[in-house]
Protein backbone atom coordinates (compact mmCIF):
# COMPACT_ATOMS: atom_id res chain seq x y z
CA UNK A 1 0.00 0.00 0.00
CA UNK A 2 2.81 2.41 0.90
CA UNK A 3 4.59 1.63 -2.36
CA UNK A 4 1.43 2.40 -4.35
CA UNK A 5 1.03 5.75 -2.59
CA UNK A 6 4.64 6.61 -3.31
CA UNK A 7 4.19 5.68 -6.97
CA UNK A 8 1.11 7.89 -7.26
CA UNK A 9 2.99 10.79 -5.68
CA UNK A 10 5.89 10.33 -8.08
CA UNK A 11 3.51 10.40 -11.02
CA UNK A 12 1.85 13.55 -9.74
CA UNK A 13 5.23 15.23 -9.24
CA UNK A 14 6.27 14.22 -12.76
CA UNK A 15 3.03 15.55 -14.19
CA UNK A 16 3.46 18.86 -12.37
CA UNK A 17 7.03 19.16 -13.59
CA UNK A 18 6.03 18.51 -17.22
CA UNK A 19 2.89 20.64 -17.06
CA UNK A 20 4.29 23.17 -19.58
CA UNK A 21 4.75 20.28 -22.02
CA UNK A 22 1.58 18.10 -21.81
CA UNK A 23 2.63 16.00 -24.80
CA UNK A 24 5.85 15.03 -23.03
CA UNK A 25 4.02 13.49 -20.07
CA UNK A 26 1.67 11.62 -22.43
CA UNK A 27 4.64 10.28 -24.38
CA UNK A 28 6.39 9.13 -21.20
CA UNK A 29 3.27 7.33 -19.96
CA UNK A 30 2.83 5.64 -23.36
CA UNK A 31 6.45 4.51 -23.32
CA UNK A 32 6.02 3.22 -19.79
CA UNK A 33 2.90 1.31 -20.86
CA UNK A 34 4.73 -0.20 -23.84
CA UNK A 35 7.60 -1.17 -21.54
CA UNK A 36 5.16 -2.78 -19.08
CA UNK A 37 3.56 -4.79 -21.92
CA UNK A 38 6.99 -5.89 -23.13
CA UNK A 39 8.03 -6.91 -19.63
CA UNK A 40 4.78 -8.84 -19.20
CA UNK A 41 5.42 -10.65 -22.49
CA UNK A 42 9.06 -11.32 -21.52
CA UNK A 43 8.20 -12.67 -18.10
CA UNK A 44 5.40 -14.83 -19.46
CA UNK A 45 7.21 -16.36 -22.42
CA UNK A 46 10.87 -16.38 -21.41
CA UNK A 47 10.52 -17.32 -17.78
CA UNK A 48 7.14 -18.97 -17.32
CA UNK A 49 7.27 -21.03 -20.52
CA UNK A 50 10.85 -22.15 -19.87
CA UNK A 51 9.81 -23.35 -16.45
CA UNK A 52 6.83 -25.16 -17.94
CA UNK A 53 9.02 -26.84 -20.57
CA UNK A 54 11.34 -28.17 -17.90
CA UNK A 55 8.35 -29.34 -15.89
CA UNK A 56 6.77 -31.10 -18.89
CA UNK A 57 10.07 -32.83 -19.74
CA UNK A 58 10.21 -34.27 -16.24
CA UNK A 59 6.67 -35.61 -16.31
CA UNK A 60 6.51 -39.44 -16.31
CA UNK A 61 5.80 -41.03 -19.69
CA UNK A 62 6.79 -37.94 -21.64
CA UNK A 63 10.03 -39.44 -22.90
CA UNK A 64 12.00 -36.24 -22.37
CA UNK A 65 10.09 -34.31 -25.05
CA UNK A 66 8.75 -30.83 -24.58
CA UNK A 67 5.13 -31.70 -25.29
CA UNK A 68 4.81 -29.47 -28.35
CA UNK A 69 1.02 -29.54 -28.64
CA UNK A 70 0.46 -28.83 -24.96
CA UNK A 71 2.96 -25.96 -24.84
CA UNK A 72 1.50 -24.36 -27.98
CA UNK A 73 -1.71 -23.93 -26.02
CA UNK A 74 0.17 -22.21 -23.19
CA UNK A 75 2.19 -20.12 -25.64
CA UNK A 76 -0.99 -18.88 -27.33
CA UNK A 77 -2.62 -18.02 -24.01
CA UNK A 78 0.54 -16.16 -22.96
CA UNK A 79 -0.10 -13.65 -25.78
CA UNK A 80 -3.20 -12.47 -23.91
CA UNK A 81 -1.12 -10.96 -21.09
CA UNK A 82 0.51 -8.01 -22.93
CA UNK A 83 -2.77 -7.15 -24.68
CA UNK A 84 -4.61 -7.03 -21.36
CA UNK A 85 -1.84 -4.84 -19.88
CA UNK A 86 -2.33 -2.38 -22.73
CA UNK A 87 -6.14 -2.52 -22.43
CA UNK A 88 -5.98 -1.69 -18.71
CA UNK A 89 -3.13 0.81 -18.89
CA UNK A 90 -4.42 2.84 -21.84
CA UNK A 91 -7.17 4.23 -19.63
CA UNK A 92 -4.68 6.12 -17.43
CA UNK A 93 -2.83 7.75 -20.31
CA UNK A 94 -3.83 11.44 -20.27
CA UNK A 95 -4.89 13.61 -23.18
CA UNK A 96 -5.85 10.74 -25.48
CA UNK A 97 -9.06 11.05 -27.52
CA UNK A 98 -11.83 8.86 -26.06
CA UNK A 99 -12.46 7.32 -29.48
CA UNK A 100 -8.83 6.25 -29.73
CA UNK A 101 -8.88 4.76 -26.22
CA UNK A 102 -12.07 2.86 -27.04
CA UNK A 103 -10.61 1.55 -30.30
CA UNK A 104 -7.39 0.37 -28.61
CA UNK A 105 -9.35 -1.40 -25.88
CA UNK A 106 -11.53 -3.06 -28.52
CA UNK A 107 -8.48 -4.10 -30.56
CA UNK A 108 -6.85 -5.62 -27.46
CA UNK A 109 -10.05 -7.50 -26.65
CA UNK A 110 -10.32 -8.71 -30.25
CA UNK A 111 -6.70 -9.89 -30.14
CA UNK A 112 -7.39 -11.72 -26.88
CA UNK A 113 -10.45 -13.41 -28.42
CA UNK A 114 -8.43 -14.54 -31.45
CA UNK A 115 -5.62 -15.80 -29.21
CA UNK A 116 -8.01 -17.78 -27.01
CA UNK A 117 -9.62 -19.31 -30.13
CA UNK A 118 -6.21 -20.39 -31.43
CA UNK A 119 -5.31 -21.81 -28.02
CA UNK A 120 -8.55 -23.82 -27.96
CA UNK A 121 -7.75 -25.07 -31.47
CA UNK A 122 -4.31 -26.29 -30.33
CA UNK A 123 -5.91 -27.85 -27.25
CA UNK A 124 -8.29 -29.78 -29.50
CA UNK A 125 -5.35 -30.93 -31.63
CA UNK A 126 -3.59 -32.13 -28.50
CA UNK A 127 -6.73 -33.96 -27.41
CA UNK A 128 -6.92 -35.65 -30.82
CA UNK A 129 -3.25 -36.70 -30.58
CA UNK A 130 -3.85 -38.25 -27.17
CA UNK A 131 -6.99 -40.00 -28.39
CA UNK A 132 -5.22 -41.45 -31.44
CA UNK A 133 -2.84 -43.30 -29.12
CA UNK A 134 -5.73 -45.51 -28.04
CA UNK A 135 -5.99 -48.90 -29.82
CA UNK A 136 -9.62 -48.30 -30.86
CA UNK A 137 -9.05 -44.78 -32.24
CA UNK A 138 -8.97 -46.03 -35.86
CA UNK A 139 -12.43 -47.51 -35.56
CA UNK A 140 -13.91 -44.49 -33.77
CA UNK A 141 -12.12 -41.30 -34.89
CA UNK A 142 -13.11 -38.01 -33.31
CA UNK A 143 -11.23 -35.66 -35.63
CA UNK A 144 -14.39 -34.70 -37.53
CA UNK A 145 -16.23 -33.77 -34.34
CA UNK A 146 -13.28 -31.70 -33.14
CA UNK A 147 -13.23 -29.83 -36.45
CA UNK A 148 -16.89 -28.92 -35.96
CA UNK A 149 -16.01 -27.58 -32.49
CA UNK A 150 -13.19 -25.56 -34.05
CA UNK A 151 -15.58 -24.00 -36.54
CA UNK A 152 -17.97 -23.02 -33.74
CA UNK A 153 -15.11 -21.56 -31.69
CA UNK A 154 -13.74 -19.49 -34.58
CA UNK A 155 -17.22 -18.27 -35.55
CA UNK A 156 -17.78 -17.12 -31.96
CA UNK A 157 -14.35 -15.48 -31.91
CA UNK A 158 -15.12 -13.75 -35.20
CA UNK A 159 -18.35 -12.32 -33.82
CA UNK A 160 -16.54 -11.03 -30.75
CA UNK A 161 -13.80 -9.45 -32.88
CA UNK A 162 -16.27 -7.73 -35.21
CA UNK A 163 -18.40 -6.47 -32.32
CA UNK A 164 -15.37 -5.07 -30.48
CA UNK A 165 -13.86 -3.36 -33.51
CA UNK A 166 -17.17 -1.87 -34.65
CA UNK A 167 -18.38 -1.04 -31.15
CA UNK A 168 -21.49 -3.20 -31.46
CA UNK A 169 -23.14 -5.64 -29.11
CA UNK A 170 -22.93 -9.32 -29.94
CA UNK A 171 -26.70 -9.93 -29.61
CA UNK A 172 -27.88 -7.46 -32.27
CA UNK A 173 -24.97 -8.49 -34.50
CA UNK A 174 -26.06 -12.13 -34.39
CA UNK A 175 -29.68 -11.13 -35.09
CA UNK A 176 -28.66 -9.05 -38.09
CA UNK A 177 -26.48 -11.77 -39.49
CA UNK A 178 -29.27 -14.31 -39.07
CA UNK A 179 -31.65 -12.18 -41.12
CA UNK A 180 -29.09 -11.72 -43.89
CA UNK A 181 -27.88 -15.34 -43.95
CA UNK A 182 -30.22 -16.50 -46.73
CA UNK A 183 -29.26 -13.61 -49.02
CA UNK A 184 -25.56 -13.98 -48.27
CA UNK A 185 -25.63 -17.69 -49.02
CA UNK A 186 -27.17 -17.09 -52.42
CA UNK A 187 -24.76 -14.31 -53.35
CA UNK A 188 -21.60 -15.88 -51.99
CA UNK A 189 -22.48 -19.54 -52.53
CA UNK A 190 -19.29 -20.42 -54.42
CA UNK A 191 -17.14 -18.46 -52.00
CA UNK A 192 -18.69 -20.16 -48.98
CA UNK A 193 -18.25 -23.60 -50.51
CA UNK A 194 -14.65 -22.80 -51.42
CA UNK A 195 -14.00 -21.44 -47.95
CA UNK A 196 -15.37 -24.57 -46.30
CA UNK A 197 -13.33 -26.73 -48.68
CA UNK A 198 -10.19 -24.69 -47.93
CA UNK A 199 -10.72 -25.14 -44.20
CA UNK A 200 -11.13 -28.89 -44.66
CA UNK A 201 -8.09 -29.16 -46.92
CA UNK A 202 -5.85 -27.16 -44.60
CA UNK A 203 -7.26 -28.95 -41.56
CA UNK A 204 -6.61 -32.52 -42.66
CA UNK A 205 -3.63 -31.77 -44.90
CA UNK A 206 -4.98 -33.74 -47.85
CA UNK A 207 -3.25 -31.38 -50.30
CA UNK A 208 -0.12 -29.29 -49.74
CA UNK A 209 2.13 -27.21 -51.94
CA UNK A 210 4.50 -29.44 -53.87
CA UNK A 211 2.27 -32.53 -53.68
CA UNK A 212 1.96 -34.71 -56.75
CA UNK A 213 -1.77 -35.26 -57.29
CA UNK A 214 -3.63 -37.12 -60.00
CA UNK A 215 -7.24 -36.24 -60.82
CA UNK A 216 -8.36 -37.67 -64.20
CA UNK A 217 -11.79 -35.99 -64.06
CA UNK A 218 -10.05 -32.59 -64.17
CA UNK A 219 -7.18 -33.65 -66.49
CA UNK A 220 -4.71 -32.96 -63.68
CA UNK A 221 -1.55 -34.99 -63.17
CA UNK A 222 1.37 -33.07 -61.69
CA UNK A 223 2.63 -30.91 -58.82
CA UNK A 224 0.49 -28.48 -56.83
CA UNK A 225 2.04 -25.03 -57.27
CA UNK A 226 -0.64 -22.81 -55.69
CA UNK A 227 -3.48 -23.19 -53.21
CA UNK A 228 -5.98 -20.32 -53.25
CA UNK A 229 -9.48 -19.85 -51.90
CA UNK A 230 -11.31 -20.81 -55.07
CA UNK A 231 -8.78 -22.87 -57.04
CA UNK A 232 -5.90 -25.30 -56.71
CA UNK A 233 -3.30 -24.84 -59.46
CA UNK A 234 -1.49 -27.93 -60.76
CA UNK A 235 1.45 -27.94 -63.16
CA UNK A 236 1.12 -31.13 -65.19
CA UNK A 237 4.10 -33.20 -66.31
CA UNK A 238 3.72 -31.88 -69.86
CA UNK A 239 4.20 -28.38 -68.34
CA UNK A 240 0.59 -27.37 -68.92
CA UNK A 241 -1.36 -25.71 -66.10
CA UNK A 242 -4.65 -27.04 -64.73
CA UNK A 243 -6.82 -25.16 -62.23
CA UNK A 244 -9.13 -27.24 -60.08
CA UNK A 245 -12.00 -25.70 -58.07
CA UNK A 246 -11.14 -26.12 -54.41
CA UNK A 247 -14.49 -27.72 -53.64
CA UNK A 248 -13.75 -30.49 -56.20
CA UNK A 249 -11.01 -31.83 -53.91
CA UNK A 250 -13.66 -32.39 -51.25
CA UNK A 251 -16.54 -33.69 -53.36
CA UNK A 252 -14.57 -35.81 -55.87
CA UNK A 253 -11.85 -38.43 -55.53
CA UNK A 254 -8.22 -37.87 -56.47
CA UNK A 255 -4.88 -39.54 -55.83
CA UNK A 256 -2.11 -37.89 -53.79
CA UNK A 257 1.33 -39.42 -54.27
CA UNK A 258 2.76 -37.79 -51.14
CA UNK A 259 2.47 -41.04 -49.20
CA UNK A 260 4.70 -42.77 -51.74
CA UNK A 261 7.30 -40.00 -51.52
CA UNK A 262 7.27 -39.99 -47.72
CA UNK A 263 7.56 -43.80 -47.60
CA UNK A 264 10.76 -43.65 -49.66
CA UNK A 265 9.79 -46.36 -52.13
CA UNK A 266 7.88 -46.45 -55.42
CA UNK A 267 6.03 -49.55 -56.53
CA UNK A 268 6.92 -51.72 -59.50
CA UNK A 269 3.96 -53.85 -60.60
CA UNK A 270 4.56 -55.35 -64.01
CA UNK A 271 4.13 -58.84 -65.48
CA UNK A 272 6.05 -60.95 -67.97
CA UNK A 273 3.65 -62.89 -70.21
CA UNK A 274 5.18 -66.34 -70.70
CA UNK A 275 4.39 -68.87 -73.37
CA UNK A 276 2.76 -71.74 -71.47
CA UNK A 277 4.08 -74.26 -74.00
CA UNK A 278 7.60 -73.51 -72.78
CA UNK A 279 6.84 -74.55 -69.18
CA UNK A 280 8.19 -78.00 -68.28
CA UNK A 281 10.31 -80.13 -66.00
CA UNK A 282 14.05 -79.59 -65.65
CA UNK A 283 16.19 -82.56 -66.66
CA UNK A 284 19.51 -83.45 -65.03
CA UNK A 285 21.60 -81.63 -67.65
CA UNK A 286 19.57 -78.42 -67.37
CA UNK A 287 19.58 -78.71 -63.59
CA UNK A 288 23.36 -78.90 -63.58
CA UNK A 289 23.51 -75.80 -65.74
CA UNK A 290 21.09 -73.87 -63.46
CA UNK A 291 23.15 -74.73 -60.39
CA UNK A 292 25.86 -72.45 -61.77
CA UNK A 293 23.68 -69.42 -60.89
CA UNK A 294 24.97 -68.18 -57.54
CA UNK A 295 21.54 -66.99 -56.35
CA UNK A 296 19.98 -70.41 -57.06
CA UNK A 297 22.47 -72.61 -55.24
CA UNK A 298 20.69 -72.73 -51.88
CA UNK A 299 17.25 -72.92 -53.47
CA UNK A 300 18.07 -75.88 -55.69
CA UNK A 301 19.79 -77.80 -52.90
CA UNK A 302 16.82 -77.29 -50.56
CA UNK A 303 14.35 -78.12 -53.34
CA UNK A 304 16.24 -81.26 -54.34
CA UNK A 305 16.38 -82.45 -50.72
CA UNK A 306 12.64 -81.84 -50.31
CA UNK A 307 11.72 -83.63 -53.53
CA UNK A 308 14.07 -86.54 -52.85
CA UNK A 309 12.51 -87.14 -49.45
CA UNK A 310 9.01 -86.94 -50.96
CA UNK A 311 9.84 -89.36 -53.76
CA UNK A 312 11.49 -91.86 -51.38
CA UNK A 313 8.26 -91.95 -49.38
CA UNK A 314 6.31 -92.56 -52.59
CA UNK A 315 8.59 -95.45 -53.53
CA UNK A 316 8.18 -96.99 -50.07
CA UNK A 317 4.42 -96.92 -50.63
CA UNK A 318 4.79 -98.65 -53.97
CA UNK A 319 3.36 -95.71 -55.95
CA UNK A 320 4.20 -95.47 -59.64
CA UNK A 321 7.17 -93.28 -60.60
CA UNK A 322 4.93 -91.02 -62.68
CA UNK A 323 3.66 -89.51 -59.42
CA UNK A 324 7.12 -88.30 -58.41
CA UNK A 325 7.70 -84.59 -58.00
CA UNK A 326 10.30 -82.81 -60.13
CA UNK A 327 11.77 -79.35 -60.46
CA UNK A 328 10.09 -77.10 -63.05
CA UNK A 329 11.75 -74.38 -65.06
CA UNK A 330 8.99 -71.88 -64.20
CA UNK A 331 9.29 -72.47 -60.45
CA UNK A 332 13.07 -72.20 -60.66
CA UNK A 333 12.79 -68.99 -62.67
CA UNK A 334 10.34 -67.56 -60.14
CA UNK A 335 12.79 -68.30 -57.32
CA UNK A 336 15.60 -66.75 -59.37
CA UNK A 337 13.65 -63.54 -59.96
CA UNK A 338 12.85 -63.14 -56.25
CA UNK A 339 16.47 -63.66 -55.20
CA UNK A 340 17.73 -61.42 -57.97
CA UNK A 341 15.44 -58.59 -56.78
CA UNK A 342 16.57 -59.00 -53.16
CA UNK A 343 20.19 -58.52 -54.24
CA UNK A 344 19.48 -55.61 -56.59
CA UNK A 345 20.84 -52.34 -55.06
CA UNK A 346 17.91 -50.32 -56.40
CA UNK A 347 15.16 -52.46 -54.84
CA UNK A 348 13.80 -51.64 -51.36
CA UNK A 349 13.92 -55.01 -49.60
CA UNK A 350 12.22 -53.70 -46.42
CA UNK A 351 8.96 -53.26 -48.33
CA UNK A 352 6.69 -55.82 -49.96
CA UNK A 353 8.56 -57.97 -52.48
CA UNK A 354 7.00 -60.95 -54.23
CA UNK A 355 6.90 -62.73 -57.57
CA UNK A 356 3.59 -64.40 -58.34
CA UNK A 357 1.60 -66.07 -61.09
CA UNK A 358 -1.64 -64.47 -62.21
CA UNK A 359 -4.62 -66.03 -63.97
CA UNK A 360 -3.53 -67.33 -67.40
CA UNK A 361 -5.00 -65.45 -70.35
CA UNK A 362 -5.05 -65.82 -74.12
CA UNK A 363 -1.88 -63.71 -74.12
CA UNK A 364 0.07 -66.18 -71.99
CA UNK A 365 0.84 -66.84 -68.34
CA UNK A 366 1.48 -63.57 -66.43
CA UNK A 367 4.40 -63.72 -63.99
CA UNK A 368 4.05 -60.51 -61.99
CA UNK A 369 6.90 -58.70 -60.26
CA UNK A 370 5.68 -56.70 -57.25
CA UNK A 371 8.29 -54.67 -55.37
CA UNK A 372 9.41 -51.13 -54.49
CA UNK A 373 12.40 -49.11 -55.59
CA UNK A 374 14.64 -47.26 -53.17
CA UNK A 375 14.10 -43.97 -55.00
CA UNK A 376 10.87 -42.12 -55.72
CA UNK A 377 12.35 -39.87 -58.42
CA UNK A 378 10.68 -40.51 -61.75
CA UNK A 379 13.83 -40.92 -63.85
CA UNK A 380 15.57 -43.11 -61.28
CA UNK A 381 12.47 -45.27 -60.85
CA UNK A 382 12.05 -45.85 -64.58
CA UNK A 383 15.76 -46.65 -64.91
CA UNK A 384 15.61 -49.31 -62.17
CA UNK A 385 12.42 -50.83 -63.57
CA UNK A 386 13.84 -51.01 -67.09
CA UNK A 387 17.10 -52.48 -65.81
CA UNK A 388 15.24 -55.25 -63.96
CA UNK A 389 13.07 -56.26 -66.92
CA UNK A 390 15.93 -55.98 -69.41
CA UNK A 391 17.75 -58.60 -67.38
CA UNK A 392 14.72 -60.84 -66.91
CA UNK A 393 13.89 -60.85 -70.62
CA UNK A 394 17.49 -61.64 -71.51
CA UNK A 395 17.85 -64.47 -68.94
CA UNK A 396 14.58 -66.25 -69.84
CA UNK A 397 16.09 -68.58 -72.49
CA UNK A 398 18.55 -69.93 -69.91
CA UNK A 399 15.55 -71.45 -68.11
CA UNK A 400 13.97 -72.82 -71.28
CA UNK A 401 11.16 -70.26 -71.16
CA UNK A 402 9.78 -67.99 -73.87
CA UNK A 403 7.86 -64.74 -73.77
CA UNK A 404 4.43 -64.91 -75.40
CA UNK A 405 4.20 -62.52 -78.32
CA UNK A 406 1.55 -62.24 -80.99
CA UNK A 407 3.13 -63.07 -84.33
CA UNK A 408 2.92 -60.77 -87.32
CA UNK A 409 3.06 -61.56 -91.02
CA UNK A 410 6.67 -60.32 -91.29
CA UNK A 411 8.17 -63.82 -91.00
CA UNK A 412 5.65 -65.23 -93.49
CA UNK A 413 6.42 -62.52 -96.03
CA UNK A 414 10.16 -63.09 -95.59
CA UNK A 415 9.72 -66.82 -96.19
CA UNK A 416 7.67 -66.19 -99.34
CA UNK A 417 10.29 -63.77 -100.65
CA UNK A 418 13.03 -66.36 -100.04
CA UNK A 419 11.04 -69.02 -101.93
CA UNK A 420 10.39 -66.62 -104.79
CA UNK A 421 14.08 -65.78 -105.02
CA UNK A 422 15.00 -69.48 -104.97
CA UNK A 423 12.62 -70.25 -107.81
Amino acid sequence: MVDAVIAVQLLENLQNTLEPWPWAYTTIVLCALALAAWLANFVTKRILLRGLRRLVRRLPGNGGSEGGSNLRVISRLANVVPSMVIAVGIRIVPDLPPELVKFIIGACTAWAALTVALAISHALDAANELYERRPDSRNKPIKGYLQVVKIVVFVAAGLVIVSELLGLKVGPLITGLGAATAVLMLIFQDTILSLVASVQISGDGRVRLGDWIEMPSQNADGDVIDIALHTITVQNWDKTITTIPTKKLVTESFKNWRGMQEAGGRRIKRALYLDQHSVGFVDAQALQRLEQFAVLGDYLREKQAELTQWNIQLQAQGVAAVNARRVTNLGTFRAYVERYLRQHPGIHTDMTLLVRQLQPTTEGLPLEVYCFTRTTAWAGYEGIQSDVFDHLLAILPAFGLRVFQASSDAMLMATQQQRAAAE
